[in-house]
């Protein structure tokens, strides 16, 4: 035998030495199960909006009592909507892949529809962006069901193209010319580009894991920054924000500067170990939207370091999932929409994650499955429930689930007299 192999046989054993000491080998070892995915999306998802009901009750206390007379409205009908969620998502986990296909093209025409009527008299503006329909007390946000609805109509016509993606025109149409267009437009005339960068990052990952070719990415990055700037040039809102990022803030009183200097004392007040679930003290009418677009500053002022770090893991744990899920799966569909719903939910952390932080602008994009918001959370539990879905009905997935006892029979097996 060569010193080389020899080399790299001791090196082998080291690492498994080191493993089994850590007692990392049993976690690797289930990490590579073919159960894993499935699993790891139910328990990041249901600590997320476990974690996030504490945090929006807590967030949302002083200022829910303040315009109420309660502490726990807000976290009512967020409680509320997390109940419809789950259900929402366990019905859809229960949905056949081939069923998702036949919904992809109605559930694109029905968001199409939903976001035109934003600008009927059914629609609302909130905080400048006209993005919410509402009737009496009822109120939703159409774009979020268009997130659902481009992930499942993009993956339904890449798969039916995949042999010709190779050229230009089946790329573009129908998928970019007239569908992506259409809806994307819709969205950005209502003035939201946080929500449309969101809706482009989608496409991209889709697009990218169905291999389309470079060349086309570069020229519509392009044209999507050329569009970006020219929305904030011609916002004074996004500029300002804009400036803010750039470093143009002096105190909390600059124009632009408010949020994002409050959002930062509250990250620096919680310091390594925060000051205390429910003890935040820029929840009191100083940090706006302490419970919606900036509960990750609250979060980092109650829990500190180890609250924040906790966040992070748990999508990063929902994103190895739908990783699996992309390159473990044989059907093309299954591993576009889970590459859409995984941009979907990262990207839109990543963009909350920086902007409270400072690292990117202020965009206003809720933190998946932790804000408050009753549309958000609803619609990203039933794509989570669509995910959910395509991991229990990957062969080896459901071959090792069938196999299991069922939770009555473990149940009754332990029960004295029993055998």
């Amino acid at each position: 035998m060569s010193a080389t192999s020899g080399t790299d046989s001791s090196a082998g054993n080291l690492r498994e030495t080191v493993a089994d000491r850590l007692g990392l080998d049993g976690l690797l070892k289930r990490l590579e199960s073919p159960v894993a995915p499935y699993y790891l999306l139910l328990g990041s998802t249901a600590m997320l909006v476990l974690f996030g009901l504490v945090m929006v009750l807590s967030a949302s206390s002083v200022t829910s009592y303040q315009s109420s007379g309660s502490s726990y409205t807000v976290f009512k009908s967020q409680a509320m909507y997390a109940v419809l969620g789950l259900v929402v998502a366990a019905a859809a986990s229960r949905v056949p892949v081939r069923i998702w296909k036949l919904l992809a093209l109605p559930a694109f025409v029905g968001a199409v529809f939903l976001e035109m009527l934003v600008f009927s008299p059914l629609g609302r503006t909130v905080q400048g962006n006209r993005n919410w329909i509402g009737m009496g007390s009822f109120t939703m946000q159409p774009s979020e069901a268009g997130k659902v609805a481009l992930v499942l109509v993009a993956a339904m016509v890449l798969t039916r193209k995949r042999k010709v993606l190779g050229e230009w025109r089946h790329v573009l149409i129908p998928l970019i010319v007239p569908m992506a267009i259409v809806l994307l437009g819709l969205v950005l005339a209502g003035h939201d580009l946080g929500t449309t960068m969101v809706l482009a990052a989608i496409l991209g990952a889709i697009l990218f894991v169905a291999g389309v070719r470079m060349r086309f990415f570069a020229t519509a990055g392009a044209f999507a920054v050329a569009v970006a700037l020219a929305f904030v040039a011609t916002n004074s809102n996004r500029t300002s924000r804009l400036d803010s990022w750039l470093g143009t803030c002096i105190d909390a009183q600059t124009a632009g500067c408010y949020q994002k200097v409050h959002g930062l004392y509250a990250m620096a007040d919680g310091g390594w170990w925060g000051v205390g679930l429910g003890a935040s003290r820029e929840k009191w009418s100083w940090l706006p939207e302490a419970h919606n677009d900036f509960i990750f500053a609250i979060i980092g002022e109650e829990l500190g370091l180890p609250g924040t770090l906790a966040v992070v893991a748990l999508y990063v744990a929902l994103g190895y999932a739908c990783y699996r899920l992309i390159v473990g799966s044989k059907d093309f569909f299954v591993r576009l929409a889970t590459a859409g719903i995984m941009a979907w939910i990262l990207v839109q952390a990543m963009i909350n994650i920086g902007s409270v932080t400072g690292l990117l602008p202020i965009i206003g994009v809720p933190l998946p499955l932790v804000s408050s918001g009753g549309s958000a959370l609803v619609t990203t539990l039933l794509a989570l429930g669509v995910l959910i879905s395509f991991a229990r009905n990957e062969p080896e997935c459901k071959k090792a689930l069938a196999a299991r006892p069922s939770a009555i029979k473990r149940t009754l097996a332990v029960l004295p007299g029993r055998r």
